[in-house]
């Protein structure tokens, strides 16, 4: 996506003056939280619209999730929300790009998008967002900015108050401990494990988010986690630090499930082998899946997460809002309400999703401490260190590469 489209004029919004901000509240300085009149304002005017929110609808688990966020907001705020399912959210971010493209700058078909990483990297430098907005509203007040960098810095990439964190997570395999006594500390001893129990690993198919990351989890630990990698890549870097991940691969995918010939469609694809008893291994980035799957009923009892010796990638997802969405304070109500302590608590429970907070939830009190107090203990897992993203452009680069050398 290469466009060279102007970025969404936020120095013009600095200047329009406090005047105005009160008269049409929609987008707020990103350092400055609305006041109350402000917000009941875009609260008031929000009522009766509707918000396409342009999420990933693989997991039944999160779109129930998503199905009870919409009757709170129906009932709450008289705001419809109609959840668009998406399998890649780079298709929401080629329909945005392609409204600016030809001149539709207001009305567009997406009010909200699921997103982080490469796709956020690219609506931001094309223009294609609305904002700032997320850290006026009234629950970013509860986001634990300082022990979870990443809710500002997204795949190294400044948020910029551009897009509201939703939700944090952790790369981890989860496993059967009846087949696997002990999980391999690194990925070599994982190549060890593979080559002694053929067909019983696999991870999803490029560019499945999953999948991907997979392949960075494996590019930082072969690199050693090179500082050259919170950069873009140039074509002499990407080739140095991407060797060992080739190399990696060749000798891991004869050893995969169907000797690496083909690969799960998914997460969900992955996690019925699992079930099946066809893989004893698969790859996860919530932390709490294996309890929340264990409670579904979807996997047996015996299953465990585990993380990595060195460290597993760990990052935020947010929602944003595109640049001509023609819902923009619905928007904007819904991205507060899943900023909020009762959302979070909810989503958190392993028995409704597993996802972890954003929030700083030692500083919380009264019910909304309640709330993720009488969460199990299950909601919490160590996964041990957690390690930064990459520059968003490796993994633009490494999907084409994979594609290349192994799509065939």
């Amino acid at each position: 996506m290469k466009p060279l489209l102007p970025a969404f004029a936020k120095t013009v919004l600095l200047g329009l003056g406090a005047s105005l901000a009160l008269a049409a509240p929609l987008q707020a300085q990103s350092s400055q939280s609305l006041t109350p009149d402000q917000w009941q304002a875009i609260t008031d005017k929000a009522r009766g619209q509707t918000v396409a929110f342009n999420a990933w609808g693989g997991d039944e688990r999160i779109n129930a999730y998503i199905d009870w966020v919409g009757q709170r907001v129906s009932q709450d705020y008289g705001i419809t929300l109609e959840h668009v399912k998406l399998s890649d959210t780079a298709t929401a971010v080629s329909t945005v790009l392609a409204e600016k493209t030809a001149g539709k700058d207001s009305n567009g078909a997406i009010d909200l998008i699921w997103i982080n990483g490469e796709n956020f990297a690219a609506m931001k430098r094309n223009g294609l967002l609305f904002g700032p907005f997320s850290e006026a509203l009234p629950n970013y007040q509860l986001v634990d900015t300082q022990g979870k960098p990443t809710t500002r810095l997204d795949f190294t990439v400044p948020v910029d108050g551009m897009e509201a964190p939703w939700g944090m997570a952790q790369f981890n395999f989860i496993y059967d401990s009846a087949v696997i006594d002990r999980f391999p500390s690194d990925l070599q001893g994982l190549l060890a494990w593979a080559k002694d129990n053929p067909g019983q690993f696999s991870y999803p198919l490029p560019p499945d988010f999953l999948g991907s990351t997979f392949l960075k989890q494996a590019l930082i630990e072969l690199s050693g986690n090179d500082a050259a990698l919170k950069a873009a890549p140039d074509d002499e870097t990407f080739s140095r630090l991407t060797a060992p991940l080739w190399d990696y691969l060749e000798a891991l995918h004869p050893h995969l499930w169907r000797q690496g010939r083909s690969f799960p469609a998914s997460g969900p694809a992955m996690r019925q082998l699992v079930d099946d008893g066809e893989l004893a291994i698969m790859v996860s980035f919530t932390p709490t899946e294996a309890a929340a799957l264990i409670i579904a009923e979807q996997l047996p009892e015996t299953v465990r997460a585990a993380g990595l010796a060195s460290g597993s990638i760990a990052n935020t997802h947010f929602v944003a809002i595109p640049f001509n969405t023609g819902s923009p304070e619905a928007a904007q109500v819904v991205a507060n309400f899943l900023m909020s302590a009762q959302a979070q608590a909810r989503k958190q429970d392993p028995a409704i999703w597993g996802d972890a907070s954003v929030l700083n939830t030692a500083a919380l009190s009264g019910g909304d401490a309640a709330a993720f107090a009488a969460l199990p203990d299950s909601a919490q897992v160590d996964l041990g260190p957690a390690v930064g993203e990459p520059h968003p452009a490796w993994m633009e680069r490494i999907e084409t590469e994979w594609q290349a050398r192994f799509g065939s």
